[in-house]
């Protein structure tokens, strides 16, 4: 693996996980001393990091991007029509193995086995299902929409009962999808979708004294 992907992967990982804040300022330089790389590997890392909305330009240096409430509802409804239509063709395109295969990877990372694989499946889940309609545009727009959502979905889902609510919701899912209901299969998800979206926004705006108080930048 090429230093270029490494350092991008580290950094995306600190990202999301919030230990680089929403806000917070970057220099080339700095990330070179933090990271023990180069100044070419460093620049390519943030270019890609800026195509996925993690980071953006500021001046001469970086920002990692706010929490953008904006942004949000924008790609709630982005997730709406698009994993609406992406699930009404996995129900007629995909085949009884796959369908079992996303169970059984769903079970696997059941939240109370182990906190942080569940949460992160949580999104695959969402990317996967999306790759059950054979249509690689709608899959990638979903894996794109999930990216930029990161950072946020670990504050929905920051309490067990929140990630066990998500992961009863997305079991029913895909057991709409396993007995070929695509009415069914397509209610559950937008409303999924738009449940959570209204959640974390709620609980953005309650919060947000105290989380820019923690040096989380928010914006709308």
């Amino acid at each position: 693996m090429s230093q270029t992907v490494q350092l991008h992967d580290r950094l995306r990982a600190a990202i999301l996980a919030l230990d680089l804040a929403p806000g917070q300022r970057l220099t080339e330089r700095g990330l070179e001393s933090r990271f023990e790389a180069s100044r070419t590997p460093v620049r390519a890392a943030l270019v890609r990091l800026d195509s996925e909305g993690l980071v953006r330009r500021d001046g001469r240096g970086w920002i990692v991007s706010p929490i953008d409430t904006g942004e949000i509802g924008a790609l709630g409804e982005l997730r709406e029509a698009v994993e609406s239509a992406a699930i009404r063709l996995s129900v007629a395109r995909a085949s009884d193995l796959d369908i079992m295969a996303i169970i059984a990877r769903l079970d696997a990372a059941r939240p109370a086995h182990d906190e942080e694989q569940g949460v992160r499946a949580g999104g695959d889940f969402h990317v996967e299902l999306a790759g059950l309609s054979g249509n690689t545009f709608m899959a990638d727009a979903v894996r794109s929409a999930m990216t930029r959502l990161s950072r946020t979905r670990w504050l929905e889902v920051r309490t067990s009962e929140a990630r066990e609510q998500a992961w009863a919701q997305h079991h029913e899912i895909i057991g709409a999808v396993a007995a070929r209901d695509a009415d069914r299969a397509a209610v559950l998800v937008v409303s999924h979708i738009r449940g959570t979206n209204e959640r974390l926004l709620a609980f953005l705006d309650a919060e947000q004294r105290r989380l820019r108080w923690h040096g989380v930048a928010i914006v709308s």
